[in-house]
C-alpha cells in the first residue's frame, strides 16, 4: 500500500509519500501549494491513500485536498508526539558538526523546517497500526 502523509500546518506543511517502510519522496511546502503537491504525487506514486494530521490547519488542509481530489480518500491520524519524533528523526539523518555535537539534542532545533520528517513519522505509524491489525 502506498500513502500520502500530509503534515498541515497554516504556513507550511511537510509531505512524505511512502510504500511500507520506505520513504518514496518528502518534502516542506508552502500551504498554498499543498493542493498541487498532492494532487501531482497521488498520480506520480500512484498513492492508494491520503492521511492528514489532526491538528493544527487540518480542517482548512482536509477542505483544500477534498476540492482537489473529491474522490480520493482522506484518513485522518493523531498527531500527538510526531514534531519531537520528526526532530529525533532529523538529527539522526543530520548529525550536528562542530560544536553543536557538544550540545545535548533535546535542547537543539533543526536549523531547518523538518516537517517533512513530520509526515514521514505520521505515515510509518499509520502503516505500523494497520500492519498490525491485519495480522490479528
Amino acid at each position: 500500500m502506498r500513502v500520502l502523509a500530509v503534515d498541515p500546518g497554516r504556513e507550511k506543511c511537510g509531505v512524505a509519500a511512502m510504500e511500507e517502510s520506505t520513504v518514496l519522496a518528502r518534502a516542506v511546502v508552502p500551504a498554498p501549494r499543498l493542493a498541487g503537491v498532492v494532487a501531482e504525487w497521488t498520480t506520480r506514486y500512484r498513492i492508494d491513500r491520503i492521511l492528514l494530521g489532526n491538528r493544527t490547519g487540518s480542517e482548512a488542509i482536509h477542505r483544500m485536498i477534498a476540492a482537489s481530489l473529491p474522490t480520493f480518500p482522506v484518513i485522518l491520524v493523531a498527531e500527538t508526539g510526531t514534531t519531537l519524533d520528526a526532530r529525533t528523526r532529523y538529527f539522526r539523518d543530520h548529525p550536528p558538526r562542530g560544536w553543536r555535537r557538544l550540545v545535548p539534542m533535546t535542547l537543539q532545533i533543526p536549523p531547518e523546517p523538518y516537517d517533512d520528517y513530520a509526515a514521514v513519522v505520521l505515515a510509518e505509524r499509520y502503516l505500523t497500526k494497520r500492519k498490525s491489525s491485519d495480522t490479528q
